[in-house]
């Protein structure tokens, strides 16, 4: 446990507190600007594969955050159901959800698992969290209840 508060302690020095939006608390991970994924397009995830920038020309916004597309197809796809595209833990990081803080998922760090998109904030996190996906998503699960609608820079202290 020592080990995994120091990687945290370290993170939370190094990472920026994530900008958050969402008018009834700080469920979403976005930009100053509302944008959520850094513009990546969170269906292509599902239907490419991979990590998939999309077009400022093709967005929509889905509770205060703007998504970005890769064609009208995915972005319809969306809107006919953000929840089932919308990551996991408001894009925030999945490990660190998991250790009770919110920091920045990295849209290029992700794994779907069991239909839900989860981001983590680096290559050596998504390790760590790949080592016991099952039980960092229930522990992310049950921290995200009381964690939803703090501000990250809250869970820090």
């Amino acid at each position: 446990m020592n080990a995994i508060k120091s990687i945290l302690g370290g993170i939370a020095l190094s990472v920026a507190v994530a900008s958050s939006t969402l008018a009834a608390g700080v469920e979403i991970n976005a930009s100053s600007t509302g944008l959520a994924l850094q513009g990546y397009d969170p269906v292509a995830y599902f239907t490419v594969g991979e990590p998939t920038k999309g077009s400022y020309k093709i967005a929509t916004v889905h509770n205060d955050a703007t998504y970005r597309f890769v064609s009208e197809e995915n972005k319809a796809t969306f809107e006919a159901n953000p929840e089932a595209y919308t990551p996991a833990y408001g894009g925030y990081c999945a490990f660190g959800a998991a250790m009770g803080f919110k920091f920045d998922g990295d849209p290029t760090h992700w794994k779907i698992v069991d239909n839900t998109l989860y981001l983590n904030l680096s290559k050596d996190i998504q390790a760590r969290w790949e080592g016991d996906i099952p039980g960092f998503i229930d522990r992310a699960d049950t921290n995200w209840t009381d964690i939803a609608d703090k501000e990250p820079s809250a869970l820090q202290q």
